[in-house]
């Protein structure tokens, strides 16, 4: 197991390179290492800035009034140990010295072990394995689990669950003799039952000394522990069937395993054990084959992060803290085509550091996917996700990405992407969990903005709407008002804006997205740039220049055609301050995106009147914006403001717009051969 073939020498893939190149490499590796550093060090500061009594509350089972170290009696009389007896025996003098160091160093201890498992895993990757990607790996490693959620809630809680996984890398890819990797995969177990299960894993790939030495080690120290605590012990592994029941309730969200998920669906009693108990056979057994298979096919990372997704699915109670296994299966490859390929590891990735209502909406008909988010991509990977043999032609060589031939412009470095527009469409998939996730930022950003309805968000804002007002009265701009009264005195007029305006903003850019991904996969990529640029800065705006928008201005008289009238004695006026950030008002990209879509159809658009009906479509958005009283007209000038640069960014890194032909081939997933480029024009 200790003998894992490595992707050649140190120095092959980069000796003889030029020295830029080199020079870039090792730059690129020095900038990697400072971003983990800067993680771990916002990861410590995140806990210890943290008030006592909300810090390390796991650690509390431990070092607190009625933990651990304070109880005469079993273990279990704790408050909230759910631990093996061996777990109570060896870590209380770690615990009796973080109580001393108040918790900095079990904090700094944790820290390290994380490092030292992004290092391993990193060594451990599946040949062929350049000098150049093994040198990048440790850090993005590093920063990966430091940004993952297992990592930080065992960093908050004070957990110990980050040891059973480094025990068994240790094992697998760093002692060399099968028994001694055995004896810390034991060790693991002894730790977290479940582990037991990488001793089939060693038996079917011919390590049996290895899994001999795994379960003599697993009952040697059981006994140990047994002889030491017998009253601890019968409660763990007799009363509570290896700690089922302990802790907290196993129909809590934060239980991500099979027997977790079924309590939350409602099943109950015999019937939900019986039908726990044959998922989880069928999970284990099919899981292990998967796992049995890549280890022989030399990806033996993966058969171990396999192995640990299977643990994560069977364990009758797998906290948030205990569910590692499952970012280490993103070292699986997946996918036969280049734009195929990314869509395991972001996924992963999303599942393991964004909570779950930032991958899925708030809504009742998602809440069984939303609620068990972490065990779907656990059973994925143990039983379901086709990751590529190495022997397959796509493991190394995916089907390749087509690229528009890099077009002359002005500028000898423009575009900065050297290899040219893509013209393959995108993953459907991949696509549409960016949009969500960049959509749930974008909520979150709109809301932490000003602080939420705080008094001083809100002077903040009223102070900048002061000072936008009287820029418009100097540049004569100042019709917010007059318009919207005139169009208050209309019911017809103001109905039709009132709907315009809750109404067209999401639908219209998400029709035209959906229309090029299908039509114009070229035109999709480069339309999409522009708009997530335009976005990205828009967030910019809102963050640093919080503006009240015409409707919450005190003493203007504007009356809120959309919300209802405003109560401006209470902080919290405007009924959808709750949901929403409320002075996000500049730039405004109600107009901005209106824009960017009258842009869109304005270039791509094949009849005079679409385009006339996309010029349309914002001056309708500014009319709407303005006369409900939600945006002042220079809010409108800022979202214009971003719909240029946006453009002019996409432009910069990947040139002019490619115009192309799509044929039959292009109908799928992906844009084949039938993609040819056949003129260019300015984007």
């Amino acid at each position: 197991m200790a003998n894992v073939e490595h992707g050649g020498r140190p120095g092959e893939g980069i000796v003889g390179a030029p020295e830029t190149v080199r020079a870039r490499l090792r730059a690129l590796r020095v900038v990697l290492w400072a971003v983990a550093a800067i993680l771990a060090v916002r990861q410590l500061a995140a806990v210890l800035s943290t008030p006592k009594a909300e810090r390390l509350t796991d650690l509390e089972t431990w070092v607190g009034p009625n933990g651990v170290l304070h109880v005469k009696g079993s273990l279990y009389d704790s408050t909230q140990f759910t631990g093996t007896p061996f777990g109570g025996l060896v870590l209380k003098p770690l615990t009796r010295s973080a109580e001393q160091a108040l918790g900095w160093g079990w904090t700094f201890g944790t820290l390290l072990l994380v490092v030292a498992l992004g290092l391993v895993a990193a060594r451990a990757l599946p040949p062929p394995v350049s000098r150049r990607t093994s040198l990048l790996a440790a850090p993005v490693a590093v920063s990966l689990l430091m940004l993952s959620l297992p990592v930080r809630n065992a960093l908050y809680l004070g957990q110990t669950s980050i040891i059973p996984v480094l025990l068994v890398l240790l094992g697998c890819f760093v002692v060399r003799g099968e028994r001694l990797c055995g004896v810390l995969i034991g060790l693991a177990a002894a730790l977290q039952p479940t582990v037991l299960l990488f001793a089939p894993l060693l038996w079917f790939t011919g390590r049996r000394r290895a899994a001999a030495s795994t379960g003599l080690t697993f009952v040697a120290l059981t006994a140990l522990a047994w002889a030491a605590m017998p009253r601890d012990s019968n409660t763990y592994w007799v009363h509570h069937l290896a700690g089922v029941g302990l802790g907290k309730s196993a129909d809590d969200l934060a239980n991500q395993s099979l027997h977790g998920a079924l309590l939350r669906l409602g099943l109950t009693g015999p019937l939900e054990v019986g039908l726990f108990l044959a998922l989880g056979a069928a999970v284990a057994v099919l899981g292990l084959r998967r796992a049995v298979r890549y280890a022989r096919d030399g990806q033996l990372l993966l058969a171990v992060a396999v192995t640990g997704c299977v643990a994560v699915a069977v364990s009758p109670t797998t906290w948030q803290h205990q569910v590692l296994w499952v970012l280490l299966a993103l070292v699986g490859r997946v996918g036969r085509k280049t734009s195929d390929r990314y869509v395991w590891p972001v996924a992963v990735v999303l599942v393991m550091t964004l909570p779950a209502r930032m991958i899925l909406p708030d809504m009742p008909v998602l809440e069984p996917v939303r609620d068990n988010v972490v065990l779907i991509a656990a059973l994925a990977a143990a039983a379901a996700v086709p990751f590529l043999s190495r022997t397959s032609p796509s493991y190394r060589a995916p089907v390749p990405t087509v690229h528009a031939p890099p077009a002359a412009t002005r500028w000898r470095r423009v575009p900065l992407l050297a290899s040219g527009r893509v013209l393959t469409r995108t993953n459907l998939l991949l696509e549409l969990l960016l949009i969500r996730v960049g959509y749930s930022a974008y909520q979150q950003v709109r809301l932490a903005a000003t602080g939420g309805t705080n008094s001083g968000g809100r002077a903040t804002a009223e102070q900048h709407g002061r000072q936008v007002f009287a820029v418009e009265r100097f540049l004569h701009l100042d019709v917010e008002r007059w318009v919207n009264h005139a169009v208050v005195g209309v019911p017809g007029l103001r109905d039709f804006f009132d709907f315009y305006y809750q109404s067209f903003h999401f639908g219209v850019p998400l029709t035209i997205l959906a229309v090029l991904y299908i039509r114009r996969p070229a035109d999709h990529r480069w339309a999409r740039s522009a708009l997530g640029f335009a976005t990205l800065l828009a967030l910019v705006g809102f963050w640093l220049y919080p503006l009240a928008p015409p409707r919450l201005m005190p003493g203007l008289g504007v009356i809120d055609t959309v919300h209802g009238v405003q109560d401006f004695s209470k902080p919290d006026y405007g009924t959808l301050t709750e949901l929403t950030n409320q002075y996000a008002a500049m730039p405004s990209l109600h107009f901005g995106w209106s824009l960017w879509c009258g842009i869109v159809i304005v270039v791509l658009a094949p009849r005079w009147w679409m385009k006339a009906l996309g010029l349309l479509h914002p001056l309708l958005t500014v009319s709407s914006i303005v006369a409900t009283g939600n945006h002042w007209v220079l809010d409108a000038v800022g979202g214009a403001a971003v719909v240029a640069v946006g453009f002019g960014l996409t432009y910069l890194i990947s040139g002019p717009r490619v115009r192309a032909a799509v044929g039959p081939a292009g109908a799928g997933a992906g844009v084949g051969p039938s993609v040819r480029a056949v003129g260019r024009t300015p984007g």
